[in-house]
């Protein structure tokens, strides 16, 4: 996720300049139930239009003013540059994490991806 994004209380301000398909990529993220996540593939698939490095572009770019914590990567390793940010997020959220061993650099958990993927089938309208 890029620094240079809208503040986050402006993504209605900054709607007309967006590309479609970037709004109907944080359409998507903004649908994700707290405690859950999607793939960037996922995404992708959901839309059935572009692939993980489309979705990962539009959430760099433009994802400040959704819940981007909740699109990740497929292998459940927290966004670099934001670890911090997205674990607070899904500690308050419950997100289900697998901790990290001793061994692993960082000490950093991953997201248990079985547990906490969401297929979005709790979002039947409004698919586009």
């Amino acid at each position: 996720m890029s620094d240079h994004r809208p503040a986050e209380d402006t993504r209605e301000e900054y709607a007309d300049a967006l590309p479609e398909y970037a709004e109907r990529v944080l359409d998507v993220a903004e649908r994700i139930p707290p405690g859950r996540v999607m793939t960037y593939g996922d995404v992708a698939e959901w839309l059935e239009e572009g692939g993980p490095r489309q979705v990962g572009r539009v959430m760099a770019l433009y994802g400040g003013p959704v819940p981007w914590w909740r699109v990740v990567r497929a292998d459940g390793v927290l966004l670099p540059g934001h670890e911090l940010r997205a674990l607070a997020h899904y500690r308050a959220e419950g997100t289900p994490l697998r901790e990290a061993g001793r061994s692993t650099e960082g000490h950093l958990p991953r997201l248990d991806m079985r547990r906490a993927r969401w297929d979005g089938v709790a979002r039947a309208e409004g698919h586009t």
